[in-house]
């Protein structure tokens, strides 16, 4: 998922909430596995691998995920230990404090004090995102230069601040009010958050980031192509929802992503992409984003997040007021209600947050292989070799971000939002059901 990871990582459970679900469709993002019941034939034992790299960047790509995977870690892990720290520091509880006897107004103190935990959190993140950022650059992923670098870590933080403060004041307002219902009504008050926050991310959360253009300005022979397929989906992507993202500026990646709901529904495709992959594997790439919108993954993967979320609220309620009934006295925190006590929630989900990791990323990868059998169905007959093309292009995508072939198999299961590179490069490989006369899952021919 694309959308808002240019952000400082989420530092509030309002922030969480709006930028963890901007966009379904992430087609860089390795994750899963191939979906039961799929109508494919299945992957044989092949003598060479569908996704391969030459041993230069085998060996770059190996070293890299070991850097990736330890930042994932020590990232998660990193955020609770701040999170804990503040509390049973007591930083937490002084800060309230200070805000308290600083200033006058209940609201004004709130707004100070996010604003300071916000930065806080954010200022210690840094140190693990410079550490990443400088691999990037190390492997040749990144061209962004350091100003540059820490411009959007800025814009991420005041982006942070301007949606993050006010929604965790209102919050809190609404845990002091209803201190014995109050996670019923931070769920019901978070799903039209959520829903905004989808809506309005690619209208004015991504052009702070990223320069945007028409693609049919630059590159109106391959929209013409893309007609093509929208045409075999029947998807509502018209050519002025298509978009050309300067990437170039940032990353020697490629990417393509749909983003939004309704009216600010669009198809975003890297510069990187259109200059370094044929047509007709952009074609591929665009029946599998199309697929997403087809295919309902993005309501349907909100209901569920909402679902979830009714039971998660309830039971983050639960383990902050047994945190505070235990730990109470020793972090200064008397009630769930206080500012302090506040952080306890959002600790609570940080770590519901951690543990449910896999299971938002088993459901996306489902979601992807969807989408990889919808693209790969979408072009057949529009291309010369849809198996051929899918495979191309896996091997293209793997090779710019210099993803390892054969990646730990937990470490899949647990961070991956899609398929790793390997396994959908060999799905796309063996995928042919139109042998024997036979059709896809989707299209009938």
């Amino acid at each position: 998922m694309v959308i808002l990871r240019r952000l400082v990582r989420a530092s509030t459970v309002v922030v969480l909430l709006l930028v963890a679900f901007g966009t379904v469709a992430a087609y860089r993002t390795p994750a899963p596995q191939s979906r039961p019941g799929t109508v494919s034939t299945p992957p044989q034992p092949h003598s060479e691998q569908a996704y391969s790299l030459p041993p230069e960047k085998l060996a770059q790509a190996i070293a890299l995920n070991k850097i990736r995977v330890s930042l994932d870690i020590a990232g998660s892990l990193w955020g609770l230990i701040v999170l804990w720290y503040l509390l049973a520091s007591r930083r937490a509880m002084r800060l309230d404090a200070w805000s308290r006897g600083t200033i006058t107004q209940r609201w004004l103190q709130g707004l100070a004090f996010f604003a300071i935990v916000l930065f806080i959190l954010a200022l210690a993140n840094l140190p693990l995102d410079a550490i990443g950022h400088a691999a990037s650059l190390h492997y040749g992923i990144s061209v962004q230069r350091w100003p540059s670098w820490f411009g959007d870590q800025a814009k991420g933080l005041a982006v942070s601040l301007v949606i993050g403060v006010p929604v965790g004041v209102l919050f809190n307002w609404i845990v002091w009010r209803s201190p014995r219902r109050y996670w019923m009504w931070l769920w019901l008050i978070s799903l039209p958050l959520v829903l905004i926050s989808v809506f309005v991310a690619p209208l004015v959360i991504d052009p702070l980031f990223n320069k945007f253009e028409p693609l049919e300005a630059t590159h109106p022979a391959l929209v013409g192509k893309l007609e093509q397929v929208i045409a075999r989906t029947g998807t509502s992507i018209p050519p002025n929802r298509m978009f050309l993202m300067k990437a170039s500026e940032k990353s020697n990646g490629i990417n393509a992503y749909v983003t939004g709901i309704g009216s600010s529904k669009r198809f975003v495709m890297w510069d990187t992409t259109t200059d370094r992959m044929p047509d007709d594997e952009i074609m591929f790439i665009f029946g599998h984003e199309s697929g997403h919108y087809v295919l309902n993954h993005i309501p349907k993967m909100l209901t569920g997040m909402m679902v979830g979320l009714f039971f998660v609220f309830w039971a983050c309620a639960n383990m902050a007021e047994r945190m505070v009934r235990r730990f109470g006295d020793r972090w200064g925190v008397q009630s769930i209600a206080s500012r302090a006590g506040f952080l306890t929630l959002f600790f609570a989900f940080s770590i519901a947050g951690f543990v449910l990791t896999p299971v938002g990323n088993t459901v996306s990868r489902h979601f992807e292989h969807e989408a990889d059998i919808y693209g790969q169905e979408a072009i057949h007959g529009l291309v010369p070799d849809p198996q051929k093309t899918a495979v191309s292009s896996f091997n293209h995508l793997g090779e710019a971000w210099l993803d390892d072939p054969n990646p730990n198999a937990f470490v899949e299961f647990w961070s991956y939002s899609h398929p790793s590179v390997q396994r959908r490069a060999e799905f796309a490989d063996h995928y042919d059901p139109w042998a024997n006369g036979g059709h896809g899952q989707f299209f009938m021919k």
